[in-house]
């Protein structure tokens, strides 16, 4: 744990007692800070009192001596309009912050120049996350990872000069991050997604570019500049004098990293292949280890070092985990592809598949992903969004409304091993959010990863 100092002996309002919340409240406490929270579920309230966490309605409290608000990042800030304790804050003058502002303090006294790693992005920041640890890890250096990825960036080691924090950034942390200065900051890509939360596409993208821009001094931003937004962004970034190192899978760049036909190239130099590395395949994870590359060449790491990381490295779970085979037929679990561009990314690696989508849409649904309809052998359908993917689909591919996923993996199994097809792929790319049906795409990847398991005769790989 990182005992948090910097609201010692003061009064700290706390709204959302998940994982990184209750986390965050017994730091707080440790460090001294008297710590009031909420939380609208009544086991997480009993979570809390029995880790000897102080709770109340936070509306019944008086916030004239409540110096902050600790918000959790799933908690409504702006739209679609500021939950009811960011009200409250606002009109007590308490400013409103989260877990990784608090974390960013604490390394500001503690180990102001310690390795603090920064990833964003819409798609591949889980990816990026990962591999970057890693590869600090098989080179031998001291580190961690945190934050987004499903470890609370607080409940991680204290910073120091010779530790590593390699933190996954969302959208949500970031907007409750006001002086986040990580010593290497990575912005891989930007699509739309989270407009509920954000408004527009405009304001999303803002808040993504606030991680690279608040770079410390002396310290590095690497920035994906594939898309309009991040190149606009690494231009502003460079233009206020931070060393910005340009990212791209789509051009060679004299100065800069690019990835092109399997190989790295840092300044136009090959640094890294990445040939025959499955846990790595395709065009976005040629991107996700191209930022990474930038960020551990930064650090110090030395190309023979970062190439056997590289290697080794086995890929992250939930995200093209290759679950199993049985006889030709693969299963791959992509539930972390919670939108139509993330699910692209996948769709774009395999042919003749057996596709299960859906759960609670995003905005603008599927359409997006036509050019990969004719590599769909067929769809089977679940959640909120099926019958919107149906109509989509309608004429193009083949569907099966499945309804939930035990059904879809069922139907899926049956038709791909019947199919006759050389290398048939059954998977699971939901492009939606997965909070009709399951807590988090964690839990749905699982329940797949479950289901294909406990087919007769399957062969497991992997994790």
């Amino acid at each position: 744990m990182i005992p948090v100092t910097s609201f010692a002996g003061k009064k700290v309002a706390l709204f959302g007692l998940g994982g990184s919340g209750l986390a965050s409240a017994q730091a707080l406490v440790a460090g001294g800070a008297e710590v009031i929270a909420f939380d609208d579920s009544a086991a997480s309230l009993d979570k809390a009192r029995a880790a000897g966490i102080a709770t109340a309605d936070l509306r019944m409290i008086d916030w004239s001596n409540v110096a902050a608000l600790l918000l959790a990042p799933g908690v409504p800030l702006t739209h679609p309009e500021p939950h009811w304790s960011v009200v409250l804050a606002r009109q007590a003058n308490a400013e409103i912050i989260g877990d990784v502002e608090l974390f960013c303090r604490e390394r500001r006294r503690l180990a102001p120049n310690s390795p603090f790693i920064a990833i964003t992005g819409t798609n591949g920041k889980s990816t990026t996350t990962a591999l970057i640890h890693h590869l600090l890890v098989a080179a031998g250096r001291s580190a961690e990872l945190g934050g987004n990825i499903g470890t609370a960036v607080l409940t991680l080691k204290p910073p120091s000069a010779g530790h590593a924090h390699v933190i996954e950034c969302s959208s949500y942390q970031i907007d409750l991050a006001p002086s986040l200065d990580p010593r290497v900051g990575i912005l891989i890509n930007v699509s739309e997604d989270h407009l509920d939360r954000h408004g527009t596409l405009e304001h999303y993208a803002a808040v993504k570019e606030r991680l690279v821009a608040g770079v410390q001094d002396g310290g590095t931003a690497v920035i994906g500049v594939d898309d309009e937004w991040c190149a606009a962004a690494a231009d502003r970034v460079a233009a206020a004098g931070k060393k910005v190192v340009r990212i791209s899978v789509r051009k060679r760049l004299p100065e800069g990293v690019y990835a092109e036909n399997g190989q790295i190239f840092c300044n136009a130099q090959p640094v890294a292949s990445l040939d025959n590395i499955g846990s790595l395949r395709g065009l976005h994870n040629a991107q996700n280890a191209a930022c990474a590359v930038a960020a551990v060449l930064a650090l110090g790491l030395r190309p023979e070092e970062i190439q056997a990381g590289l290697r080794s490295f086995g890929g992250l779970v939930h995200r093209m985990e290759q679950v199993g085979r049985l006889g030709p037929v693969l299963f791959v679990n992509d539930s972390k592809a919670t939108n139509a561009d993330s699910s692209a990314q996948a769709l774009a690696c395999f042919n003749d598949m057996f596709w299960i989508a859906g759960g609670k849409p995003k905005t603008g649904g599927i359409t997006s992903l036509a050019g990969f309809f004719p590599r769909i052998r067929k769809a089977y359908l679940i959640g909120e969004a099926a019958a919107d993917f149906a109509r989509t689909l309608d004429g193009k591919v083949a569907t099966e409304m499945a309804g939930t996923l035990d059904r879809a993996v069922e139907m899926a199994a049956r038709d791909a091993g019947a199919s006759g097809l050389k290398e048939p792929v059954v998977l699971l790319s939901p492009a939606c959010a997965s909070f009709d049906q399951y807590r988090n795409f964690e839990v749905r990847g699982d329940r797949f990863r479950e289901l294909v398991l406990a087919l007769p005769g399957l062969k497991q790989i992997g994790h």
